[in-house]
């Protein structure tokens, strides 16, 4: 038995209805081809796997994990901390080419290989297979047994189940409903012995790309959940339903409505990214066609405006471009106060200068706070 799909209330559809405008809204303008493309994708990327990770309190820094990304050593990251993002960068790819597949079924087979990527360099945590005993989730901060796992021989039955609900159950609900009850009932059963958050996490990801609205990093919260706050309310939303241990009910109204605010929240920092990022891009499109610089350069700055440094290799990747082509570009964005070079040979880079930090500062004054759904229709029922 698993833990039930609760009904909707009217906020909850409401909210539910509002998200599915903002996913409308984003895959017609990503219908259309622009150049930004890869890079807007790969950033969204880069900040699901920050968020993930540091939930698990492995930091990097999103232009470490850029880097790890395109095959690059990290400046700042630990090779423990980069081992941990590039495995699950590997699983996250792998979960964006199975939300195309055309031929797809959830199996348990799938989800071990999921974890052995995640956590494949941890051999003595046997990636890839059911833990071998009992499991307790501790807090970080007073070592207190938060939750304990069902027994280990009813985890392979207990997977059965979640893989059969995964592709038959419950397909009258919402996916975005379906995906939060996916990632619970994943994160309660706890079948690894480690990489179980980020697995629950990565497959509410897939279960929302396979539905094909969006590609999965455009409608992962996993950066949500990892920023601040939004962690310490992640792990009460859980508590709250579990209770400290395996105990299947249909009571899980507060988690899937705590879901359902992440995904409103997301997809309204996605939508502005989106926006800025076309309007960005035009606003440095003209200083370069203005400056008689190659067209190729907005890429370089582009990548400055979003990240605190560019290195010469990713510029050189998003380009196509010869080591030497992209060394001139950056030194003539350099002496331009575009950009400020530090450091020397593999640790070289380019963080913005004088004149992207006052296009930057332009940009970070307009930022208007984000509007919590709930809130929002809580206040127009009082004020009606």
């Amino acid at each position: 038995m698993l833990y039930g799909t609760p009904e909707l209330d009217p906020a909850d559809k409401a909210v539910l209805g509002e998200i599915e405008d903002m996913r409308r809204d984003l895959k017609y303008r990503l219908a259309e081809s622009h150049r930004w493309d890869g890079q807007l994708g790969r950033q969204l990327q880069a900040r699901a796997i920050q968020g993930s990770n540091t939930i698990e309190g492995y930091r990097a820094s999103v232009e470490d994990i850029e880097s790890i990304m395109l095959g690059e050593e990290p400046l700042e990251a630990s090779s423990a901390v980069t081992g941990e993002i590039a495995g699950y960068q590997q699983a996250l790819t792998y979960i964006r080419h199975l939300s195309l597949a055309r031929s797809f079924r959830f199996d348990t087979g799938m989800l071990h290989a999921l974890n052995f990527m995640m956590i494949g360099h941890h051999h003595d945590k046997t990636p890839g297979t059911v833990r071998p005993g009992g499991i307790y989730v501790r807090d970080s901060a007073t070592g207190e047994v938060v939750y304990e796992g069902p027994d280990a021989e009813a985890v392979p039955a207990l997977l059965d189940e979640l893989v059969e609900w995964l592709n038959g159950g419950d397909l009258e609900v919402p996916s975005h409903v379906r995906a939060a009850m996916a990632h619970f009932n994943l994160v309660a059963i706890h079948p690894w012995r480690d990489g179980n958050g980020r697995m629950s996490r990565a497959l509410q990801t897939l279960v929302l790309g396979r539905d094909q609205i969006l590609p999965p990093e455009f409608s992962s919260i996993e950066e949500w959940l990892g920023m601040g706050e939004n962690t310490t309310d992640y792990y009460r939303a859980l508590r709250e339903v579990q209770q400290g241990e395996w105990d299947p009910h249909d009571r899980t109204h507060s988690w899937t409505r705590f879901c359902l605010r992440a995904h409103h929240m997301q997809a309204q920092r996605v939508r502005r990214r989106l926006a800025d990022t076309g309007e960005v891009w035009l606003v440095l499109e003209e200083q370069v066609d203005k400056e008689r610089l190659h067209p190729r350069c907005v890429s370089a700055l582009y990548q400055v405006f979003v990240s605190r440094r560019l290195r010469r290799a990713t510029y050189q990747a998003d380009e196509s471009l010869s080591q030497g082509q992209a060394a001139r570009d950056l030194r003539e964005l350099a002496a331009r106060d575009w950009l400020t070079p530090y450091g020397e040979t593999k640790g070289r880079f380019y963080a913005p200068g004088p004149r992207m930090e006052r296009v930057k500062g332009e940009f970070a004054a307009r930022v208007e706070p984000l509007r919590d759904p709930y809130r929002a229709h809580s206040a127009e029922r009082a004020s009606g």
